[in-house]
């Protein structure tokens, strides 16, 4: 059971790494949001089912679903509101520039 909990650490990790490697590599809000708000809750569920399976099921396995619950609600809302936010502060995507021939 360890092994597995360790799989899903290490899948954790390989998601929220490549999320910051999405924050820094796209060129503007629009586009940032999106691996801000897939791969962090995809990292953290992640983290959680491995915690989920270490410590067994348990009261405080319990306590993690709620939290895990929580944070697959609240994180599409969050990502929303920072976009809306954005668009009614009439932020601007990014446009790539034209190549003169």
């Amino acid at each position: 059971m360890i092994i597995i909990a360790y799989f899903f650490f290490g899948l954790g990790i390989f998601f929220m790494v490549f999320g910051v490697l999405g924050i820094l590599r796209f060129p503007d809000l629009y586009t940032r949001i999106h691996p801000a708000g897939k791969a962090g809750t995809a990292g953290v569920l992640s983290i959680f089912i491995g915690l989920i399976i270490y410590s067994g099921f348990s009261p405080l396995s319990l306590r993690i679903i709620l939290i895990a619950l929580f944070i697959v609600i609240t994180s599409p809302l969050a990502s929303h509101a920072i976009t809306r936010a954005a668009i009614e502060s009439r932020i601007k995507p990014w446009k790539a520039p034209e190549i003169k021939k």
